[in-house]
């Protein structure tokens, strides 16, 4: 069996090894150190939580020991590129970790908090730089960072950076690059557009696969759980208090719906806290902070800020909301049954909609799931979520008022006011509640198509002297 010894690691960065406790290195580890070691470039596909950090990170600290130069002002030796904020930072940390007996200079450079900061971290020049790519973009134009001198060069989770819309700024960062550079280029799933890239990016890879793609950690025992709509709350209350639960990681779609699911949690008397991208950095911190060391013991987030949260003793994950990228699903349950533990995650699914969903997530991973369904005997559960108003249930259609709408249903409408439809203001209304606004920290979900909901979300209006249609 392969040990880290066995790497012929230099003698600073195989202490902090042991200090660490690192004995026998993951699949991926094995296999892309000694390729890294040789300044090879490589690809390296494998999910989340298989030791993705230490596989670049311990042959990049090697490598600077055997050519320890100062860096020049304003530049860095090695650029590691993440996603998020919350990743990027766990990747520094790591970095420090294992090169604690070296001196290691490192500085991160992410949105979210002042950026004049992260210039003056690096105005005498450091050896590892890990970023956000908008905030690294922004140092550039800036003229507090100079990507000249990079020798090292690091992508991890380019499928979610892909999914981020952060693939044109990669570009823009690569063409800023020296040509003669080693790249590793990690990632857990490889559609076209990631493979065209990494094409682009990479001089005769080596190619590491320790899993395949998209599949599911076989220590999970996953369930699917059908229910109404209106009744994911209080299921998903029932099941904090019924499971023996240590630590849950609780997914929604968007932010609004994260801080519905906290304020619901609450009121039934279960401590939880959100993590999105309209948070502030100092409070997502703290929260992660809180969760690790089990003051909090339920944390809810967007996929997005959930990308770096690299906890252990995760037991459950739940899937409030059904993702509508099958991979994702992937990503999201990979956060429990780390380090040899089992873990159970959780789909409560709902309506046509989550079905199809559901439907292309058992294709990508090639398992049938096993249902539970409690969802109310003749209950018609065809309407979307997105439909709902927040915090009440969906009005009833024009035809179900009268004698026969349900207790509490409102009467007839009024008469419209001429020149505003009613259509473009139910798609105004549906927006609204469906993509919460962005931060102002960088690209956080919901962004994406903000700009043409807007467009077509105003209401009509009846041209001048023109008498409107009755």
């Amino acid at each position: 069996m392969t040990s880290f010894q066995d790497f012929g690691l230099a003698d600073p960065i195989s202490r902090a090894l042991a200090e660490e406790n690192y004995l026998t290195p993951t699949p991926i580890q094995a296999q892309t150190i000694p390729l890294a070691l040789t300044g090879r470039d490589v690809v390296g596909i494998a999910q989340t939580g298989t030791g993705k950090t230490a596989a670049f990170a311990l042959p990049i600290l090697h490598r600077i020991l055997q050519n320890r130069i100062k860096p020049q002002p304003k530049s860095c030796r090695v650029l590691v590129l993440s996603p998020t904020r919350e990743l990027s930072g766990q990747i520094l940390e790591s970095f420090n970790a294992y090169g604690r007996h070296m001196r290691l200079t490192s500085a991160l450079a992410i949105g979210g908090v002042p950026m004049g900061r992260q210039v003056r971290s690096v105005m005498q020049g450091v050896e590892v730089m890990v970023a956000t790519p908008g905030r690294l973009l922004d140092l550039v134009q800036s003229n507090g960072l100079r990507l000249g001198n990079v020798e090292f060069l690091v992508l991890d989770e380019a499928d979610r950076m892909l999914d981020m819309g952060f693939i044109n700024d990669i570009r823009k960062i690569v063409g800023k690059l020296p040509i003669k550079r080693q790249t590793l280029f990690f990632s857990a799933t490889m559609p076209k557009d990631i493979a065209e890239l990494a094409e682009q990016m990479l001089r005769d890879p080596a190619r590491v696969a320790v899993t395949p793609v998209a599949s599911t950690v076989e220590r999970i025992e996953q369930r699917i759980i059908q229910v109404d709509h209106a009744s994911k709350p209080a299921f998903l209350a029932q099941l904090l208090k019924q499971e023996q639960v240590d630590r849950a990681l609780i997914f929604t779609r968007t932010k609004h719906g994260a801080d519905k699911v906290v304020k619901s949690l609450e009121r039934a008397g279960i401590r939880a806290d959100a993590i999105h991208g309209n948070k502030s950095q100092n409070h997502r911190e703290r929260v992660l902070a809180a969760f690790r060391t089990g003051e909090i013991r339920t944390l809810v987030a967007t996929d997005i800020a959930a990308r770096g949260i690299d906890v252990d003793g995760i037991t459950h994950v739940f899937n409030f909301d059904l993702p509508n990228i099958p991979e994702t699903y992937v990503h999201r349950i990979g956060r429990t049954a780390r380090a040899g533990a089992d873990g159970v995650a959780i789909s409560l699914v709902a309506g046509a909609e989550e079905m199809a969903y559901l439907r292309d997530i058992e294709k990508l991973i090639r398992v049938t799931l096993p249902r539970e369904d409690r969802r109310t005997p003749g209950y018609r559960d065809a309407v979307p979520q997105q439909q709902h108003r927040a915090g009440r249930p969906a009005q009833p259609t024009h035809s179900a008022r009268g004698a026969d709408a349900a207790p509490g249903a409102k009467g007839p409408r009024r008469r419209r006011r001429p020149g505003h439809g009613a259509p473009a203001a139910n798609r105004h209304e549906a927006a609204r509640h469906e993509s919460s606004r962005p931060s102002q920290g960088g690209k956080t979900e919901g962004m994406q198509g903000v700009a043409f909901l807007h467009r077509e979300s105003r209401p009509a209006r009846a041209k001048p002297n023109q008498r409107p249609q009755r």
